[in-house]
Parts: C-alpha cells; sequence; structure tokens
C-alpha cells in the first residue's frame, strides 16, 4: 500500500510539473526575453530593427503596418496566425522555418523556454 502511494504522489508531481512546464511561467519568460530585446519590444507599439511583437499572438505573421519585413516572412505568414503552435516550432529554429528572413536569431533550444517566453508574450496579446 505505502508503495503504490508513493507511485501514485511521484506520477503526481511528474504529471503537474510537465503541465505547468507545457504551459509555461510569463515571469521566466520575461528574462528569456532578454534576449530578444536588442531588437523588439513587447509592451508598445514601437518598431526597433525588428517588428513590435504587442498584440503578436493572433495577428498574421509579417503584417505590421509601418515596418519593412523580408519577402520570405510576408510569404510566410499568408494564411497563418500567431499561436502557440506555430510560436513553438518558430521559436526553435526561426531561420530554418522562414529561409530568407532578416532576423539573425538562431532560436531557442529548450523547450521551458519556449514555453515560458509564449507566456510572456500572451500578456501583451489580446484574450484569445
Amino acid at each position: 500500500m505505502k508503495c503504490t502511494i508513493a507511485i501514485l504522489a511521484t506520477l503526481f508531481t511528474a504529471t503537474t510539473f510537465n503541465v505547468a512546464a507545457a504551459e509555461g511561467d510569463a515571469a521566466a519568460g520575461e528574462k528569456v526575453f532578454r534576449k530578444c530585446k536588442a531588437c523588439h519590444v513587447v509592451d508598445s507599439d514601437q518598431n526597433r530593427v525588428g517588428p513590435s511583437l504587442q498584440g503578436l499572438i493572433g495577428r498574421q505573421p509579417g503584417t505590421i503596418d509601418g515596418f519593412k519585413y523580408s519577402n520570405a516572412m510576408v510569404e510566410f505568414g499568408d494564411g497563418k496566425v500567431w499561436d502557440e503552435e506555430l510560436l513553438t516550432v518558430y521559436l526553435a529554429k526561426p531561420r530554418e522555418m522562414v529561409k530568407g528572413t532578416r532576423m539573425a536569431f538562431a532560436g531557442l533550444r529548450k523547450d521551458e523556454e519556449i514555453a515560458d517566453i509564449i507566456a510572456y508574450l500572451k500578456q501583451y496579446s489580446p484574450s484569445e
């Protein structure tokens, strides 16, 4: 009986951790966003070297007025919307996903960092 309870407790803890990691931690995502700050802002509609990421989730890629996107990003964005699934793949290897993009960032290697930054970006996007 004690063994069964210990196993169940371990499974519960592991499952809880995996769900939390999948959802991401916005506070940790703010720290990850430091890698992006040289080119992007998230808390205003100001463009820098890269476009503002304010309101990113739910927006079509390559469509902010006043920002000159690469042709590759404009073509990539046709018929797409930034959502958690698309961002998860994109943030891992942006230059592979959008060949010809001007973005120099190689990507985030850790799934947890990707989940965290998406949680952070969601704070600055309209509710789904």
